[in-house]
């Protein structure tokens, strides 16, 4: 196993992209650290409300996976509150003693055209897409440089490398979270820390229930919605899975120099 050893630390690794993560984590070896909230401070998110009942997926996914046989935990944290992710890491520390890897794929999203987005949108996607990144991977740094080294990937998206409409403020974070995975990459590079994202195309999470809704053309189903999107958007003409988002995070964490980089997994979409 690839991971045999290694501690890794997922932020909403309880379902969706994030879930696909963490099987694959486990799959190689890796002991995990499942990080989730129930409440948020927004309710401008995919869901609607600030109960996402995260955690609980996380720990019910985590039982799950320790009744297989790995070894996995499941820590209740909001990514956007730094006293929480200094908490997490902590919890994390306590229990493996070393962190070694971090994947940061919590993220929220809403629909909403520049002159009808509201303030509440705007800070929810930047605060939890944008600061919770930052303020994981700041209180992670510290560790790694002391164990020598370390690999970290975030969550960007193919919105990160070009605008759509209706999604100015999720574009905006997004290509943020790439700036910053490269200039983090540039700073920690001679610590042994690789700093990569990893750029989803389609993938059916509850982001596209949302997405595949608001997509949707007068007469159209949500499902006609859904793949009239994808077969426009993806040369392949088919969707990608969370568990190819796992075998994306795979190969940056298993390869000691590739850093810097914004891995498109979208099908062709993108060439840049």
């Amino acid at each position: 196993m690839k991971l045999a050893g290694k501690v890794a630390l997922v932020t909403g690794g309880g379902r969706g992209i994030g879930r696909g993560v963490v099987e694959v984590l486990v799959r190689e070896g890796a002991r995990v650290a499942i990080a989730e909230a129930d409440r948020v401070v927004w309710t401008a998110n995919q869901y609607w409300t600030k109960e996402i009942a995260g955690y609980q997926a996380a720990k019910a996914l985590a039982a799950e996976l320790v009744a297989q046989g790995a070894e996995v935990i499941a820590i209740e944290a909001d990514v956007t509150k730094v006293a929480e992710v200094k908490a997490m890491v902590a919890a994390t520390l306590r229990k493996w003693g070393r962190l070694d890897i971090l994947v940061n794929a919590a993220g929220v999203i809403t629909v909403n055209p520049v002159e009808a987005l509201t303030e509440d949108e705007w800070d929810s996607i930047m605060d939890t897409n944008v600061k919770g990144t930052f303020l994981c991977c700041q209180v992670v740094l510290a560790q790694m440089k002391q164990q020598g080294g370390g690999r970290i990937v975030n969550f960007a998206s193919i919105a990160g490398k070009e605008g759509a409409p209706g999604l100015p403020h999720y574009c905006a974070s997004k290509f943020a979270v790439v700036g910053f995975t490269n200039s983090l990459a540039k700073e920690v590079a001679r610590d042994n820390i690789s700093v990569n994202a990893v750029c989803p195309g389609v993938v059916p999470t509850q982001m596209w229930v949302l997405l595949r809704r608001a997509y949707a053309l007068p007469g159209e189903s949500e499902d006609e919605s859904y793949r009239r999107t994808v077969e426009r958007l993806i040369p392949q003409g088919v969707d990608q899975t969370a568990a190819d988002m796992g075998e994306a995070v795979l190969f940056l964490v298993t390869n000691d120099h590739i850093t810097g980089q914004a891995l498109n997994v979208d099908g062709g979409a993108r060439l840049f």
